[in-house]
């Protein structure tokens, strides 16, 4: 039997394959964030002074679903062995370290990044954090130029396109978390807010390359599928844009611009085109599926 996300490729090419450690350090992220989940419910999300368990419990469901795609698409990177064992290691050792830092100064009532309420320690924990997210942004870097060489478009070419996209947006996220880091807050003008563009940008490594992944199953002609692919991920830019500018502005993604039409019309170039790659992919799976043995 082949693995459920073979999708009729060799087992090196299958998204997942042998990477145990990333898969566990992902579902660690959800499962802090399922106790998060549980302690706001019995206790509230604030813990005084500065505290906020919402937070941990947003960032770590978030770096869990990041880790759990990272896990998915690395098989396809082609990294020798050592750089792969190397890159995988240090992705869970980075993860790691956020959950913790996350986690437990919110529940000691300190902000882990800007605390303007901790001691000297949690001063220099707010900066080991900042060199931790750098650390993040250095192994994203990594990864995504292991995606743009040539030999790796070959094998998978639909879903390779949609990591390269995913990871063109990725770098709006990342010019997001160095801003939070040098403004030392999250909040730009009035009422902007650069975690919304921090979140649209790192979601792309899950939304786009699944155009691509069901879209292999389709059997219509590869230009088409292609062009498909292109369509629905600079639809997920386009948004990302409207989604800085807006933020650069200093504007809430709730306020009403020419800057949020625009986010929304590229969500909906990425919505037809996800709804068009999923209905191509069922049809073909209930055509070629087996008929029922007579009795």
């Amino acid at each position: 039997m082949k693995p459920a996300f073979n999708n009729g490729h060799d087992g090196s090419k299958s998204m997942f394959s042998g990477e145990r450690v990333l898969i566990w350090t992902g579902l660690a992220g959800l499962v802090l964030a399922a106790f998060m989940a549980v302690y706001m419910t019995l206790y509230g999300s604030r813990v005084l002074p500065e505290g906020n368990v919402e937070s941990a419990f947003s960032f770590n469901a978030a770096l869990g679903v990041f880790i759990l795609s990272i896990a998915a698409i690395l098989p396809l990177a082609g990294m020798g062995s050592r750089p792969r064992k190397v890159f995988r290691w240090l992705l869970a050792f980075t993860a790691g370290a956020a959950y913790l830092l996350e986690s437990v100064q919110h529940l000691r009532g300190i902000n882990p990044r800007f605390t303007q309420a901790g001691s000297a320690v949690d001063h220099i924990a707010g900066i080991t954090f900042g060199l931790d997210s750098m650390l993040l942004i250095v192994l994203i870097v990594w990864l995504a130029a292991a995606f743009f060489r040539k030999s790796v478009l070959a094998e998978r070419p639909l879903v390779i396109l949609g990591i390269r996209y995913g990871f063109l947006s990725t770098m709006a996220a990342v010019a997001a978390g160095i801003g939070m880091i040098v403004l030392q807050s999250r909040f730009t003008g009035s009422s902007g807010n650069l975690i919304v563009l921090h979140g649209l940008g790192f979601h792309a490594v899950q939304t786009l390359p699944l155009l691509g992944w069901l879209l292999e199953k389709s059997d219509d002609a590869q230009s088409r599928k292609v062009m498909l692919v292109h369509a629905g991920s600079l639809g997920w830019m386009l948004a990302v844009a409207g989604i800085g500018f807006q933020t650069a502005s200093g504007m809430s993604v709730a306020e009403l611009s020419p800057w949020t039409l625009t986010a929304a019309a590229g969500m909906l170039v990425w919505l037809l085109a996800l709804g068009t790659a999923l209905r191509k992919s069922v049809t073909v799976t209930w055509r070629v599926r087996p008929e029922a043995p007579k009795l």
